[in-house]
């Protein structure tokens, strides 16, 4: 039991991280709703990763499978995994490009628009596309870290209870500070490169990626604190 412990919190920390795509995401597609239907886009949204995760932990052998060669083109081996990689990280490349021309050259555009609304049903499919691609890397990842089934189970549902309760406040921080909507964006952009690079078998360390966006974080809180103090 004790000897699980290690390799238990070091999944919870390893799936934690992982989740943050997927609050970031969730975070920015609940704020183009009403902010009644907001919380119920985060918590099915959250709810629905865990039950596919634990869904998917139940057909582990399948999952396994994923990982072996489909076919291979240019010398590039394709696998279930990775085309469901790719794929995703086209889909989030394209939502977030998407987002950012919204928010900067239709924002500067002077000519009065109609809104456009989406409505909650559209959303929450868009969440449950990216929650399988984010479900199928974390559970391989899981498999390559523990061997016991219960120790998986285990680190999906505290993940899914700590990323509940930090959902809201990150969401409300994104929407208060518009600057940092954007970096959450281009974040959400590097993700789709480097799912894309995952499934082409070039794969970035996301330690790289994290600490890059830390970083630019820093940065962004450092200048909005010296624009507030010179006001």
């Amino acid at each position: 039991m004790t000897e699980a412990i290690i390799p238990l919190i070091s999944l919870i920390a390893l799936e934690v991280i992982l989740g943050i795509d997927n609050i970031i995401f969730i975070s920015i597609l609940a704020d183009k709703l009403p902010e009644g239907q907001r919380n119920k886009l985060r918590l099915w949204g959250i709810s629905l990763a865990m039950v596919m995760r634990l869904i998917l932990l139940a057909f582990i052998a399948w999952i396994l499978r994923l990982d072996q060669t489909l076919f291979t083109l240019f010398d590039i081996e394709f696998t279930g995994k990775g085309l469901i990689l790719i794929l995703g990280g086209l889909f989030l490349i394209y939502k977030s490009t998407k987002e950012i021309y919204h928010k900067t050259e239709l924002m500067d555009d002077e000519t009065p628009k109609v809104p456009i609304k989406s409505s909650f049903s559209q959303l929450l499919t868009e969440v449950i596309i990216l929650d399988l691609v984010f479900s199928v890397d974390s559970i391989i990842t899981a498999v390559g870290m523990v061997q016991e089934l219960w120790v998986m189970y285990t680190a999906v549902i505290v993940t899914v209870i700590i990323m509940l309760v930090a959902s809201k406040p990150i969401s409300e921080f994104i929407r208060k500070h518009p600057s940092f909507k954007i970096l959450a964006l281009c974040f959400l952009m590097m993700i789709g490169v480097s799912l894309i690079a995952e499934g082409f078998h070039f794969e970035i360390p996301k330690g790289y990626i994290y600490f890059s966006m830390a970083f630019a974080f820093l940065v962004d809180v450092i200048q909005m604190k010296t624009v507030k103090n010179n006001v």
